[in-house]
């Protein structure tokens, strides 16, 4: 005989399996997510404060920005490199191939300057010398700008090669025209001194002819001559 199962305990049963299959087919970390009831029974859950970690990227930029200020910090100008910076040719220079270059000093900054070049800027500062050259230099980059009474140059002092040539302010044209000049002046004085010698010393006469001896007449020549 089959036993007879109430209406009410078949629906009952069926709603276990339903909800036991329900929870078969949830993912775990859909489980394990599930908001716990609070001790208070409020039922509310903590959230959770994390913050976000910096990219390497910005990690980088970050450190780039605080070299960059401990530099700007730590270098100082002296005394010998305001002595230097006195003796920087500014404005726009003329190199070969038809190249420019810029020198500025930095408002407000004594001894810095701004060397540009194309469509780079060089922060610089002024270096002694033991040759009496101008040398300002950006280290961060290892560029170099070379000033000498007659040209400048632009250098990689890095790699030791020169980045632009023969570049002249003013003055230093100034200066190439004079030094030619002072050369070529002893040899124009020496020039100028012969000609005034020649024009100022009168021609030599011609000697004159030396007078011919008269031989006295011998004695007793006329006496035998008158006698015949």
């Amino acid at each position: 005989m089959h036993r007879h199962i109430p209406h009410q305990t078949r629906a009952q049963r069926a709603a276990r399996i339903t909800a036991i299959a329900v929870l078969v087919a949830l993912p775990l970390p859909m489980i394990a997510a599930t908001p716990s009831a609070s001790p208070s029974g409020t039922g509310t859950a903590a959230k959770p404060t994390a913050s976000r970690a910096a990219t390497p990227r910005e990690q980088l930029r970050n450190q780039a920005k605080g070299l960059a200020l401990a530099t700007d910090t730590v270098e100082q100008i002296t005394e010998a490199q305001l002595e230097v910076a006195a003796r920087v040719l500014t404005g726009d220079a003329d190199c070969e191939f038809d190249q420019k270059i810029g020198v500025q000093p930095v408002a407000g900054q004594p001894g810095h300057f701004q060397v540009a070049y194309k469509k780079a800027v060089y922060r610089m500062v002024p270096q002694e010398t033991t040759t009496g050259a101008v040398r300002l230099e950006d280290r961060k980059a290892g560029i170099m700008w070379l000033q000498i009474p007659t040209k400048s140059m632009l250098m990689n002092i890095r790699i030791g090669q020169r980045m632009v040539d023969a570049c002249t302010h003013s003055e230093q044209r100034a200066a190439v025209a004079a030094a030619e000049a002072a050369a070529r002046s002893p040899v124009q004085a020496a020039a100028a001194s012969a000609a005034t010698d020649a024009m100022a010393t009168p021609a030599a006469e011609p000697a004159a002819a030396p007078a011919t001896p008269v031989a006295p007449p011998v004695p007793g020549t006329a006496a035998s001559g008158s006698a015949q």
